[in-house]
């Protein structure tokens, strides 16, 4: 029944409005005629509606019920389900399709009041400074749509149950003047004791000026009810009055000002297990000496402290984003992925080095910068990352000659410490800054666990050629390295294609330099570049791959784990002869 098509069920219930309404002006009409006898088909003919209009479903169910008159029985009808379960049904639908559902039928007309999800989106600060370049005339819009958002919440709010409230969530630029709707708002989430509590303001100018969100409201109805709270652009004053949020599962605080014992707040969520919290300001260390042992995922970015201390057993997901601090998780023994992300140019060491707590994990993902001012990794490490299998690699380069840097062989040394790494994704890109050389040597131990790399932003550069080759020589059970010039869009989270300019006079390089190390490498171990491609302008990532597969399986000289395949993925399409 949930998954029923809106249009058939409406259809349906509006069928047996209009057919109990005709029998009634029939019965009243015609004294002693049968009341169990069909319409005359004169009557058919007026009513029937062209099937190009209504859905192929529910124009055959009204033909049907024209023809053959009342239904049987048997026939499904909303209003035959039990009343608990007709609003389950209605909650299915997005609350502004439930709403029109008001109309169909008169039984219906109170369902929507019972919507378990009440989700409104409004304007944002971006999409009202788009609407026009005249300055007053985008104002007049502002205020128009604001208000237009605000009548439309007030009025739904008003005539809503408030009973078996899921998801209340209001997304909207909003500001300070507008306290008394958003506490309106927050009135009615808490009365109806929602699960679910999505605030976001999209607050961008004047961010001081924050509406104060009262946590102690979602504490007032003597037992705690919120298992998922998200505030965004408003401010929060924990005090000792929150006697707890003992079922809260997920909190989410993104650019949040912090007034008061956030420590203390945390401490009191005791079923807490995913935590992020972005861009909040007004406190200066995140240390919380309270254990939260059922956390799982743990999530700080754009924070400006000191240091970030936590006491998390069941921590399995970590994720920091920001300048350099002294990270501690105590007793995190099932910790397997971590994402560090850190500003300025000792992230690469800081990561290998100053952060004890992540050696455990199975995944690793780092984003580090490289430039002449850069930490170097000591040439021997103290900590070893043993069960660290997968890990990937976003370095950013500052250099004017990237041919002069060395910089980037620091990840040789990375590897050492990685003795059991299967996967290593790099994605290298080269930025403009002072011209320098780091003096960096590649030197790589043997490593027999490291199967598939893969290289993008590879312009074959001096260094980055000094690292590939350093991988096929020391990496004794190599299965293929995949090497892509591109810089792509999806690693670095925005338009690339200033980077990807100059690719029509890099390829000619790379496919040489690819082609010419297949051949150097091959009396070490069995390597294989497909030599039989035709390449044209027509850009295909995958078909490239496919191709060059499939002529290797084709030709036999896919010699299983033993060879190491160089595929040089140009992003252009690539072809059998």
């Amino acid at each position: 029944l949930t998954q029923a098509p809106p249009l058939l069920l409406c259809c349906r219930a509006s069928s047996r409005s209009e057919g109990r309404e005709r029998r009634g002006a029939a019965g009243m009409a015609g004294a002693g005629e049968d009341e169990s006898a069909p319409p005359p088909p004169s009557a058919l003919l007026d009513q029937k509606q062209p099937m190009e209009e209504t859905a192929a479903a529910a124009g055959k169910l009204t033909r049907l019920e024209h023809e053959h008159g009342a239904p049987d029985e048997t026939s499904f009808r909303m209003e035959d389900l039990p009343a608990e379960v007709q609003p389950v049904i209605m909650s299915q639908l997005p609350l502004k399709e439930a709403v029109r559902t008001s109309i169909v039928s008169r039984s219906w007309r109170m369902l929507w009041t019972f919507h378990s999800d009440l989700c409104f989106d409004g304007p944002t600060p971006n999409d009202l400074d788009s609407d026009t370049d005249d300055k007053f005339a985008g104002q007049d819009s502002t205020k128009m749509k604001r208000a237009k958002f605000i009548e439309t919440v007030n009025s739904v709010i008003q005539q809503h149950s408030g009973i078996g409230i899921n998801k209340f969530s209001v997304r909207c630029g909003m500001h300070k003047e507008y306290t008394d709707h958003l506490d309106r708002w927050i009135g009615f989430a808490t009365s109806s004791k929602a699960k679910i509590i999505h605030f976001n303001l999209k607050k961008i100018y004047q961010p001081f000026e924050f509406h104060h969100f009262p946590l102690e409201a979602l504490d007032s109805q003597g037992c705690s009810f919120v298992q998922s709270l998200f505030l965004a652009s408003v401010s929060i004053k924990p005090n000792s009055v929150i006697s707890g949020f003992t079922i809260l599962r997920r909190l989410v605080l993104e650019f949040v000002k912090i007034l008061g014992d956030f420590p203390g707040l945390l401490a009191k969520c005791s079923g807490l297990e995913d935590l992020e919290i972005i861009g909040c300001y007004g406190v200066d260390n995140l240390i919380v000496p309270h254990k939260l042992d059922k956390l799982q995922h743990l999530l700080i970015a754009g924070m400006d402290i000191q240091m970030v201390e936590f006491h998390a057993t069941d921590l399995a997901h970590f994720e920091y984003k920001g300048r350099v601090i002294p990270i501690v998780l105590h007793g995190c023994s099932k910790l397997e992925k971590a994402t560090m992300k850190f500003n300025g140019t000792k992230a690469l060491a800081h990561t290998f080095t100053a952060v004890p707590s992540i050696l455990s994990v199975k995944t690793l993902h780092l984003q580090a910068f490289i430039s002449k001012y850069a930490q170097k990794l000591p040439a021997r490490q103290q900590g070893m990352f043993l069960h660290l299998r997968h890990m990937t690699c976003q370095l950013i380069v500052n250099s004017n000659d990237p041919n002069g840097d060395n910089g980037i062989l620091q990840l040789a040394n990375c590897l050492d410490v990685a003795p059991r790494l299967e996967t290593l994704h790099l994605h290298m890109l080269c930025a403009i800054s002072s011209s320098f050389s780091s003096g960096e040597v590649a030197g790589m131990r043997r490593h027999d666990h490291l199967k598939t790399v893969f290289m993008s932003g590879f312009r074959c550069y001096k260094a980055q050629i000094e690292l590939a080759c350093c991988i096929l020589r020391n990496a004794s059970v190599l299965e293929q390295l995949i090497i892509e010039p591109r810089i792509t869009d999806k690693v670095w989270a925005g338009d690339c294609s200033e980077w990807n300019t100059d690719l029509g006079q890099i390829l000619p390089g790379v496919c040489e330099w690819a082609q010419v190390t297949s051949e150097r490498f091959r009396k070490q171990r069995r390597l294989l570049w497909p030599s039989k491609t035709r390449i044209s302008s027509a850009p295909s990532l995958a078909s490239a791959v496919i191709a060059c597969r499939l002529l290797a399986i084709r030709s036999g000289m896919l010699p299983c784990s033993e060879s190491v395949i160089l595929w040089c993925l140009f992003n252009l399409n690539v072809s059998c002869s």
